[in-house]
C-alpha cells in the first residue's frame, strides 16, 4: 500500500469544484477538491459530510450562521442541513463522505459531478 502525498494529489486536479477520489475506506470516499468562489446552497438528506481544510480558508455558510475553517480545521455538516461552501481564494479540502454522496446533494445542475475520477 503506497503512501499518499497530498500536494502531488492536489496538483492532479485541474478544475475547481470537481472533487476527485483519493481513497475508499469502509464505504466512504476520501475526496480531494480545489475550491474558489461560491458553491450552491444544497443539503444531503442521507449523509453527513466532513470538510477538512488542508490549505487556505473556507467558509461554510448556513442560513442563519457561518463557520470559517482554516488549514488544519474541519467541520462535519450533519445530514439534512442546508449549507454553501464559499472560498474567496483557492482552498484545498479533503471531503470524507459515503460513496453515495453527490456533491450538489439533491440538486442537479452544471456543477453536479456524478462520475468522479480517481487520482
Amino acid at each position: 500500500m503506497p503512501k499518499v502525498n497530498l500536494s502531488e494529489k492536489f496538483s492532479q486536479i485541474p478544475e475547481l469544484w470537481s472533487p476527485r477520489i483519493a481513497a475508499e475506506l469502509n464505504g466512504q470516499y476520501l475526496k480531494l477538491a480545489r475550491l474558489k468562489g461560491e458553491f450552491i446552497w444544497h443539503q444531503h438528506q442521507a449523509e453527513d459530510e466532513l470538510f477538512l481544510v488542508v490549505q487556505g480558508e473556507l467558509k461554510i455558510q448556513f442560513r442563519k450562521s457561518e463557520e470559517v475553517l482554516r488549514a488544519g480545521e474541519f467541520l462535519v455538516v450533519p445530514r439534512g442541513v442546508e449549507h454553501r461552501p464559499v472560498a474567496e481564494e483557492e482552498v484545498h479540502v479533503i471531503l470524507l463522505e459515503p460513496t453515495s454522496t453527490v456533491n450538489t446533494g439533491e440538486i442537479r445542475d452544471e456543477r453536479t459531478r456524478l462520475d468522479l475520477k480517481w487520482i
